[in-house]
């Protein structure tokens, strides 16, 4: 008896989602390369050399006025201030490759206070930042909750 073939169907894997961006970010920098007060001082940078792919990534996302929590890595590990993308990604001029991306980004205010590691990494409403659970990566997004806790937090007012 003859059995019947199949017929092949090729179907395509479900295509992976990514999480829509808040337009909220954070980026992280060593002071003793690049800190808060060269920013201010040049009063705009492009934000170069990530190569990272999941921190390329997140760059790919930003947009024109998105908000940028600026993080010193390193030495003081604390949130410092406030920035704006200026321009979103385009071709790292530092990179060989094209795949890499940097972006624009503005100094728009300093914290009133700034937000050491240690009180972050104790607020509950700050338990899944990616700063405490991928704390490699230097650009990642915030949850509206997450920034706006931050910069209360950073403003001195308690929440």
């Amino acid at each position: 008896m003859a059995t019947k073939k199949k017929k092949s169907t090729s179907k395509k894997p479900p295509a992976k989602k990514t999480k829509p961006s808040t337009g909220l970010w954070m980026v992280k920098q060593e002071p003793e390369t690049y800190s808060w007060d060269d920013f201010m001082r040049d009063g705009r940078t492009d934000w170069t050399g990530v190569r990272n792919f999941q921190a390329r990534n997140n760059l790919k996302q930003m947009k024109v006025g998105d908000r940028v929590l600026f993080y010193h890595s390193g030495t003081g590990k604390c949130v410092v201030g406030i920035a704006e993308v200026a321009k979103a990604a385009y071709p790292d001029p530092t990179a060989d490759d094209p795949q890499w991306v940097a972006v624009d980004i503005k100094p728009v205010k300093p914290l009133k206070e700034v937000l050491p590691l240690a009180a972050i990494r104790y607020t509950a409403k700050l338990a899944n930042l990616p700063l405490i659970r991928q704390s490699q990566l230097s650009v990642m997004p915030l949850t509206k909750e997450e920034f706006d806790t931050i910069v209360a937090m950073g403003s001195g007012k308690k929440r």
